[in-house]
């Protein structure tokens, strides 16, 4: 089966994630699937991409797929995991890449989402970000993510509270760039797309890759970055972080102690 459809026309790309049975949770497959259509795409040239769930999605992404994150001992985001890739892979895409987005956005969702450079929404979008309630320490590049779109306190709030951002909030705070009905997203967001298409491909390029460059944050002494790993390590190799991935597969609220 296809997690991801992906076409082209008219030289945008469109990526849809077709794995509705799971909420088009980032599993490997799945992950595998859209870098490979990024790939296409670029081999194509295409100068902006859309990425999107189904028409109508209660869920746009449901984030991580808990079941392949590591039960204890190891980093649940590293460097290397294919998560981490495929943020990257939307990232650096050297054309504009859209989210189109409906119903809700969960955890490593959100981080995927605001990767995008350009977020469209409907009036049943929210934002919720769940590490805090599965006892996950986020990555540093994950919370630079947020950082640079969002106010540092409604980021800390968002993140410490695990409770949803409305649509529109999302408007608000600048998580979303419009918010649109749902029988005109469609519309909006390709001419959107369309607009970017008749500008210079060669020079959106270079000013994604200026803004990106831009925007990556000051360098971090080596010091401080090494005590942050070392606290993300005490909360991955904790008992806590232990209980609230069992909790979640057990489905039932954690009883985190601390430890």
């Amino acid at each position: 089966m296809a997690l991801v459809v992906s076409k082209l026309e008219k030289s945008i790309g469109t990526i849809t994630l077709n794995h509705h049975e799971k909420l088009n949770c980032l599993n490997r497959e799945l992950i595998t699937q859209t870098i490979q259509a990024l790939h296409e795409f670029e081999r194509a040239k295409a100068k902006a991409v859309v990425l999107r769930a189904m028409p109508g999605a209660k869920v746009w992404c449901a984030g991580h797929d808990v079941n392949e994150l590591p039960l204890a001992g190891d980093d649940p985001l590293g460097y290397t995991i294919p998560f981490e890739q495929l943020l990257r892979q939307v990232i650096a895409f050297p054309a504009p890449v859209i989210a189109l987005i409906e119903g809700g956005v969960w955890g490593g969702g959100c981080d995927l989402a605001l990767s995008c450079d350009i977020l469209i929404g409907t009036n049943t979008v929210s934002f919720t970000m769940t590490p805090a309630k599965l006892g996950i320490p986020y990555n540093a590049s994950g919370l630079n993510h947020f950082i640079r779109v969002m106010g540092l306190h409604k980021v800390k709030e968002m993140l410490f509270t695990a409770q949803p951002v409305p649509a529109e909030d999302a408007l608000r705070v600048g998580i979303l760039n419009h918010l649109v009905s749902r029988d005109e997203v469609d519309t909006f967001t390709y001419e959107l797309a369309s607009r970017i298409c008749r500008n210079s491909p060669l020079a959106v390029q270079v000013i994604k890759a200026q803004l990106r460059f831009l925007t990556q944050g000051h360098l971090m002494p080596v010091e401080a970055f090494e005590e942050i790993e070392a606290t993300r390590r005490r909360v991955y190799q904790s008992a806590d972080y232990r209980e609230g991935i069992t909790a979640f597969k057990e489905k039932r609220a954690p009883e985190f102690k601390g430890q």
